[in-house]
């Protein structure tokens, strides 16, 4: 039997939670054949609606979960984990702007880098969810300092799997045919949707699509603000959508990207294109299979596409001087 995969989840008991618990357990994140221990970390308040989650999972019998842990203490699940997904964190709420935000989770992100420093195991890999993701992903990784810097990463696979679908109905096509949708920058409606440098059946977007103006205006909006439309919509935020983007990451995370083709992940900034380093920052990246990944190389920015990297760029930075007490 395959040594199991410890897979800690924080906020398990939220919508997102519960959309993602199930779909580990079945094996789609990590694989048919990979059993998985679920570590299941919630706020004392919501443990037992956690056990309730429990009780469904043992009630599924999936074949490959041969465990579950649930707890209040981080160091408690994140010990010996090598797979954290960080789910939760503190809602906005009213009245409250995104800098209000960044810092009523900033004492969460720093207990849960200090619980990942302490426990983790030395092959750990962490996506954030949690809003504002990438800057709680900058937090976390600033409190785990043995942990190598790469380990860290936030969730901008929901942003890419948006804009795939608008350019696939924008087209008329199926979304396979969609490829190398890159995202730059910040999980916010700041991020840039790389329009230029994907592939509708292999041929560049601009080149399939012939309405500029729509891909430089509606398009990227509609990206940006749908987190916002679906709020409206449906009266809460975006749950199984997000949810599913996180598998697609962490199984992507593990998977040999496809020739030709990349995958959006928020990673630290090395100096890549340009983008400083001290942020997390979205790239388009290319992964090898064992937890590794590289910045897709010799891409053209053009002055509109360096204008919206640089926009948002600017608000990531922003952002870390906001909570730079958090990160020395």
């Amino acid at each position: 039997m395959t040594t199991p995969v410890r897979v800690a989840v924080t906020g398990a008991a939220g919508s997102i939670g519960y959309s993602l618990l199930f779909r580990i357990a079945s094996g789609e994140m990590l694989g048919p054949d990979q059993p998985v221990i679920l570590q299941l970390i919630e706020i004392p308040q919501a443990v037992s609606k956690v056990e309730g989650v429990v009780m469904e999972l043992n009630d599924c019998a999936f074949d490959l979960l041969e465990d579950v842990v649930v707890t209040d203490d981080p160091k408690v699940g994140f010990d010996g984990a090598n797979v954290g997904i960080l789910v939760g964190g503190r809602p906005r709420g009213p009245g409250m702007v995104r800098a209000d935000l960044i810092k009523a989770n900033g004492p969460i992100f720093t207990s849960m880098g200090q619980a990942i420093n302490e426990k983790a195991a030395d092959d750990i890999r962490i996506v954030v969810v949690a809003n504002p993701c990438n800057t709680n992903a900058l937090i976390t990784m600033a409190n785990a300092p043995d942990v190598p810097d790469e380990r860290f990463t936030a969730l901008t696979r929901l942003d890419q799997n948006r804009a795939r679908h608008q350019l696939a109905k924008k087209a008329g096509v199926a979304v396979s045919s969609v490829t190398n949708m890159g995202i730059w920058g910040n999980h916010s409606k700041t991020m840039y949707p790389d329009f230029f440098n994907a592939k509708i059946d292999g041929k560049l977007v601009p080149d399939v699509i012939s309405d500029h103006e729509w891909l430089e205006s509606e398009f990227i909006d509609t990206v940006q603000q749908r987190g916002k439309a679906i709020i409206d919509a449906r009266g809460a935020s975006s749950a199984a959508s997000a949810a599913n983007a996180a598998i697609e990451h962490v199984r992507d995370w593990f998977t040999a990207t496809p020739e030709g083709d990349w995958v959006s992940m928020a990673i630290p900034s090395t100096g890549a294109y340009g983008v400083p380093e001290g942020i997390i920052s979205s790239f388009p990246v290319r992964c090898d299979g064992n937890g590794n990944y590289e910045v897709v190389e010799g891409l053209e920015i053009n002055d509109f596409a360096q204008g919206k990297i640089n926009g948002t760029v600017e608000e990531l930075q922003g952002e870390r001087e906001a909570i730079a007490d958090l990160l020395s």
